[in-house]
């Protein structure tokens, strides 16, 4: 007879084995205190609409991931130096049928997300020691705290060259009903990286960025 200590326990591996939802990142989904602290939807691109403050036509560049494949489609950001530009941050589901939106979700809970550019063309809140920035960034939202979100911006092109524009989306879920996503993280960004904000990663991808 077999024992069922052991047949339970397979049981409860293999429940939560199979529950790890409709995830972003299944890397990092975890646990704390009974609480899932990574519920990360699926996000196979993004999309930044650029729209040039001078009444010039917008434009659309996007990374793409569709099949969740780890070979991705990567547009180039093409920016006039000393333009200045609106910029929409927008993220997609394509494995879903049709694509599913997952915007409306990030403004739904945007006391829980927060967006953030660094890399080598771009400085701002979140990477202010850039003296070679070809981009300057400024956040043009707030959530109900005050706080940034990063689905609305505003880039000034400030010099000709080329360079990389990192894309990082971060999920604060409150964690046993306290607010992790708070004031200042932009600057914790800035100055520890990744690894020292709360949460865990939607999206993380790079643009190269040409300003002629």
């Amino acid at each position: 007879m077999k024992n069922p200590i052991k047949i339970a326990l397979f049981l409860v591996f293999a429940f939560i084995a199979g529950c790890g939802g409709d995830v972003g990142n299944l890397g990092e989904n975890s646990v704390l205190d009974g609480h899932d602290v990574n519920p990360n939807e699926v996000m196979t691109t993004l999309k930044l609409v650029f729209t040039p403050t001078n009444g010039g036509d917008s434009f659309t560049v996007i990374w793409a991931d569709p099949e969740l494949d780890g070979d991705p489609s990567i547009d180039d950001i093409t920016l006039s130096q000393n333009q200045d530009y609106t910029v929409t941050f927008h993220v997609f589901n394509e494995l879903e049928e049709p694509t599913e939106d997952v915007t409306p979700e990030i403004t739904d809970e945007m006391d829980e997300h927060q967006v953030f550019f660094t890399g080598s063309a771009v400085r701002g809140p979140c990477n202010t020691e850039n003296s070679d920035a070809l981009i300057e960034h400024v956040y043009s939202d707030l959530d109900n705290n005050g706080f940034p979100i990063g689905l609305n911006n505003a880039f000034t092109a400030t010099r000709s060259g080329n360079g990389i524009l990192s894309v990082l989306l971060r999920h604060m879920p409150m964690v046993n009903g306290t607010p992790v996503k708070t004031d200042g993280l932009a600057a914790v960004m800035n100055t520890d990286g990744a690894t020292a904000l709360p949460g865990s990663t939607d999206i993380n991808v790079d643009f190269n960025v040409i300003v002629e």
